[in-house]
């Protein structure tokens, strides 16, 4: 089956989590399963579906820095994603093609991802149920969700850490804003500058190998149908305050 690689883009939280339902609602009707990497401009915090935004950010924060906050259609917990320290890839496939066994999904996406690190030098393993860490340290983290026969993951590659400025947008308990606990962070966490010096170019060029090896592809930018849609859910939903804080 041909696959579709959308270019690397920069958007606002909202329309990057439109442009993923777009997708997955096209491929739902027979566009082709679709590889997609992204960045966000602002940077911005993503609570999963099921998260309470004023628990898990610090709204004032987030205000003051220029910091967005959407709400995901999938899972698990709150995201930071700077703009200049992260590349995000989403698979949007037909649920048959990627198989129903979820860890075997999540092992096959995140070996791409460990693939695309060991071209840099980088030595990753697979961290059940949905890691990928390189020297006992996360490196990319992922989530995913099945609806309507679509499979949609998305997920994170660290490429840099600022995590003094992660720590004052995400709500955490006072004792683990000490500098302690910031150095205890820092050594769960890596990052593929840390590691490898690559730079952010170096690693998308590799993603792009990694996840589309062994794949008929071919480059497009969204129909324009697809494009509307995004907008429109950009505005109805994920830029929609009753959205983010409908817990």
């Amino acid at each position: 089956m041909r696959w579709r690689l959308l270019p690397f883009e920069q958007h606002q939280a909202p329309m990057n989590m439109a442009i993923d339902e777009a997708v997955a609602e096209a491929v739902g009707h027979g566009a082709l399963p679709t590889v997609r990497f992204y960045g966000w401009r602002p940077s911005a915090v993503s609570i999963g579906r099921f998260q309470r935004a004023r628990d898990e950010v610090d709204l004032d924060e987030c205000a003051r820095l220029g910091v967005d906050v959407v709400r995901r259609r999938t899972g698990g917990g709150a995201v930071y994603h700077d703009h200049r320290g992260e590349i995000t890839y989403s698979v949007i496939a037909p649920e048959a093609l990627m198989g129903s066994d979820i860890t075997a999904s999540y092992r096959e996406v995140c070996g791409w991802v460990i693939s695309a690190l060991g071209d840099l030098g980088i030595d990753a393993e697979f961290a059940p149920i949905n890691d990928v860490i390189a020297s006992g340290r996360k490196i990319s983290g992922c989530a995913q969700t099945r609806r309507q026969g679509v499979f949609l993951q998305h997920g994170t590659v660290l490429h840099d850490l600022d995590l003094e400025r992660m720590f004052s947008v995400l709500r955490v308990d006072r004792m683990k804003l000490s500098d302690k606990a910031i150095t205890e962070a820092r050594n769960r966490v890596t990052s593929v500058r840390s590691l490898s010096g690559a730079s952010q170019e170096a690693l998308l060029s590799s993603l792009h190998r990694s996840f589309l090896a062994g794949k008929e592809w071919t480059e497009a930018t969204l129909s324009t149908s697809e494009d509307a849609r995004a907008s429109e859910l950009a505005d109805s939903r994920y830029g929609d305050r009753s959205w983010t804080f409908s817990r």
